[in-house]
């Protein structure tokens, strides 16, 4: 089968940063479904582990986490899916990725692909879907579709993949006002189309910024990138008792003063649940199948930006440029071999 991956970490703008490669297909375990890849899309993550871990010794490593495609074969205790089933998942870490023709996958993790969507524009969604949702229902515990229940959501770098969907969820399942970061026309634009009430200006301080809008004070913060730098004005922004969860990996996190507040930290990371084994590990496959019913009856909507083309060396070497640019907008996709 085609695949993209690596045998050394190095920049991206060399071209054996990612490289072309053919590999043998793989055989599903007893778990697993075999999926033909339709698309795929880049995440941080990806460029993360390209950057800073090694493959395994005289082998390549394959990455890409999001994938949308069709089951071709499953394993013996597979009850969820069969040959045939349009999917999409984000996979985990502790196997190789899915940028490739086939790709095995635990179909407890897995959902089925929204009906009304392409591959392309499914691929765009779950790893960010999952990751948005657990910050937003599980780790800050706001009551999935009670709109009753008010209070403040400050999202921190609403425009990026997580953020674009992370706004989408709060604004239209729960009661809560949603103010998003952004720091450039085509950013604000963007956040408000997912839905945010306010933008508010990362590069200024934001308990500053929040003030300006008439919100001296926020219940809950989802702090997606930056969060050592924006740390000391989200302590101020947030009311006694209020919630900070963050996804980004700041070297040093200093919750000392948040104690007078009474405050409360909170890490979400979707890959927790798969590469722990957890007993609810399930919940993320049912998760992407809540999430393909709300996108097609037309509550959420797709965050694919930008179409790179096929799932070449190439164009993924593209993709993660743009990615370490740090001025990317909802997601990037790849479709076809």
């Amino acid at each position: 089968m085609k695949a993209v991956g690596y045998y050394q970490s190095k920049p991206i703008l060399d071209e054996q940063s990612l490289v072309d490669l053919t590999l043998p297909d793989p055989t599903p375990g007893p778990r697993d479904l075999k999926v033909r890849v339709m698309a795929v899309s880049v995440n941080p993550v990806d460029v993360k582990v390209r950057a800073g871990m090694a493959p395994p010794e005289g082998g390549a490593r394959i990455l890409g986490w999001d994938a949308a495609g069709v089951v071709e074969a499953v394993g013996g205790d597979v009850r969820t899916f069969k040959p045939g089933d349009s999917v999409f998942y984000a996979g985990t870490l502790d196997r190789p990725g899915t940028n490739s023709e086939w790709h095995l996958v635990d179909e407890r993790i897995v959902g089925r692909k929204p009906e009304s969507l392409s591959f392309a524009e499914a691929a765009a969604l779950p790893l960010t879907a999952i990751t948005a949702w657990e910050l937003l229902f599980d780790r800050l515990a706001v009551p999935y579709g009670d709109k009753s229940r008010t209070g403040t959501l400050l999202v921190v770098n609403g425009a990026g993949g997580v953020g674009s969907v992370l706004v989408q969820l709060a604004r239209r399942l729960t009661g809560l006002t949603v103010i998003a970061t952004a720091s450039r026309p085509e950013t604000v634009a963007w956040v408000r189309e997912m839905g945010a009430h306010h933008v508010i200006d990362h590069r200024r301080p934001l308990d500053r910024e929040l003030a300006a809008i008439g919100y001296p004070e926020v219940g809950l913060v989802a702090s997606l990138s930056g969060t050592a730098g924006h740390l000391p004005a989200i302590v101020s922004a947030l009311a006694p008792q209020g919630k900070l969860a963050l996804i980004d990996d700041p070297e040093v996190l200093d919750i000392a003063p948040m104690k007078r507040k009474s405050l409360s930290v909170h890490w979400e990371f979707m890959y927790t649940r798969p590469l722990f084994q957890t007993a609810d590990m399930d919940r993320q496959g049912r998760l992407l199948s809540e999430v393909a019913d709300l996108v097609d009856a037309g509550v959420l909507r797709t965050t694919l930006r930008e179409e790179l083309g096929p799932v070449t060396a190439a164009n993924l070497r593209q993709a993660h440029g743009l990615i370490e640019s740090g001025r990317s907008i909802g997601k990037i996709v790849l479709a076809g071999f």
